[in-house]
């Protein structure tokens, strides 16, 4: 008969435990094991094998020195965290999805993406006990530096939960001057390079919407669950919008240059790049006037077509005779002097 029969531990919380046993010490002999679990070499034996199971690559080696050991996997497998550590991972990524500082702002976009995802992983299963902690102490850290505009973590979170559960959401919002309370149904969290947008169905406008996230205020999470709705491409549909449909003018070119060299000098949210065969790409991207779109593509450097709109080709070539008449030789003036 196992040890176990008298502990009222069920196998369950036996194998947790083992895992958290192996996870704190490199070697661990099968005696040792069982005399900390209460239970007999036969039993570590088959836990050992339903870790295994489960995906925890644990192995075992004979002879002197020899004993269980957990090893590195292919995959990652659920991590075992006592109330401590799930706080300081929780407060980590939620400082990380919220600022995502850094000189580099492409890593900044992927490390701060990457954070809030694994926050709402962590989320599902952190106990309730312990949210008002997490949002204590990450109430007491800040950051600074160049990057991703800050948000507050716990905006981002409620809205992450909401897209997950598929719930509606209500926010307050600038429009037109005055601060207006929202009702949408969220769909995708999209990191830009500089900042985070909600990509969400509005029900008052009944169409599709993004909202930048550090200009909501008031964020809450109805209990309401939505049908989820066809999508547009959450990540294509925030960047055209943030760099062509906001502003008054917008236009295509075709740029002589390759789509990699052209993003590399363009920022994600100033423009849209896509190849348009090996050494052209096509930038779609908008501007408060013409005249500061012609100056930003003309300062990339390469030859490039206007595609649209047609009164922009009209722009480029009364430019371009303004241009040609300033750049035109201009003759010796007289030397008063001369008689």
């Amino acid at each position: 008969m196992d040890a176990t029969t008298g502990t009222g531990r069920g196998t369950t919380e036996r194998v947790l435990t083992l895992l958290g046993l192996l996870q704190q010490r490199q070697v661990w002999t099968g005696p040792e094991l069982a005399e900390r679990l209460g239970v007999t070499p036969r039993t570590v034996r088959r836990d050992v094998g339903r870790l295994r199971t489960l995906g925890y690559p644990v192995h075992a080696a004979q002879g002197t020195g020899g004993g269980y050991r957990l090893g590195p996997g292919q995959e990652l497998p659920p991590l075992l965290l006592d109330d401590e550590e799930a706080i300081a991972t929780a407060v980590a990524l939620l400082v990380g999805a919220g600022n995502a500082s850094g000189t580099d702002s492409t890593a900044a976009t992927g490390s701060g993406d990457a954070a809030l995802r694994a926050l709402t992983k962590l989320d599902q299963v952190l106990p309730a006990r312990l949210r008002h902690e997490v949002r204590a102490l990450t109430a007491s850290v800040e950051s600074f530096g160049r990057g991703r505009t800050p948000v507050d973590p716990g905006t981002l979170m409620t809205l992450a939960r909401a897209c997950r559960d598929g719930v509606e959401t209500g926010f307050g919002y600038p429009s037109h001057g005055e601060v207006r309370r929202r009702r949408a149904e969220p769909y995708r969290l999209v990191a830009s390079d500089r900042r985070w947008y909600l990509l969400a169905y509005d029900l008052g406008r009944d169409d599709w919407r993004s909202f930048r996230v550090d200009r909501m205020t008031g964020v809450s999470a109805r209990t309401w669950r939505f049908t989820p709705r066809p999508a547009p491409d959450a990540a294509a549909y925030v960047q055209e919008g943030v760099a062509s449909r906001v502003y008054p003018h917008q236009a295509r070119f075709l740029v002589h240059a390759p789509a990699g060299t052209v993003r590399g000098q363009i920022p994600a949210s100033a423009a849209v790049v896509q190849q348009r065969g090996t050494d052209r790409c096509e930038v779609v991207t908008g501007a408060a006037g013409l005249d500061a779109l012609l100056m930003h593509v003309l300062l990339l450097g390469h030859a490039f077509e206007v595609l649209d709109p047609p009164e922009l080709g009209d722009r480029c070539r009364t430019l371009a005779r303004r241009l040609l008449a300033a750049g035109a030789p201009v003759p010796p003036r007289p030397d008063a002097r001369t008689p």
